[in-house]
């Protein structure tokens, strides 16, 4: 009984385990979101502003630096991304604008909290520097 209970344990352990360590779903983006170009070149004032409002809206769960280490990430169902990897660095910054803008599954959308279209392409300029 104690050798079932224990092998019991040990497979949800492992099963546990491996879970959390199984690679994000991918998040398609449609080709004519990817397509969009961003019309804000960025320039130290945008950088400063994009910044400002990452640090208000998505520094909790992403992290100060982006690496998906924020104070909410362990809290959260779905793995946080990690704006430092190349995979999201070789992102259209349409891509990111969308994922920004509509959310999915744990990232709420912020196209009403940051209304601005201006503002979300500081928010992607400012992701851009997070390497």
């Amino acid at each position: 009984m104690k050798k079932t209970i224990l092998m019991l344990l040990v497979s949800c352990f492992l099963t546990t385990f491996a879970m959390s360590q199984a690679p994000a779903k991918p998040w398609p983006v449609a080709d004519k979101f990817s397509a969009v170009k961003n019309p804000v070149k960025p320039d130290p004032t945008n950088l400063k502003e994009g910044r400002d409002l990452y640090a208000t809206h998505c520094q909790s769960c992403h992290g100060k630096k982006g690496k998906g280490d924020g104070t909410k990430a362990a809290q959260l169902d779905t793995e946080c991304g990690d704006f430092t990897t190349a995979a999201v660095q070789k992102e259209t910054d349409g891509a990111l604008y969308y994922k920004i803008s509509e959310g999915r599954k744990d990232m709420p959308s912020f196209k009403k909290k940051i209304p601005e279209q201006s503002d979300i392409w500081n928010v992607v300029n400012y992701v851009r520097t997070l390497k």
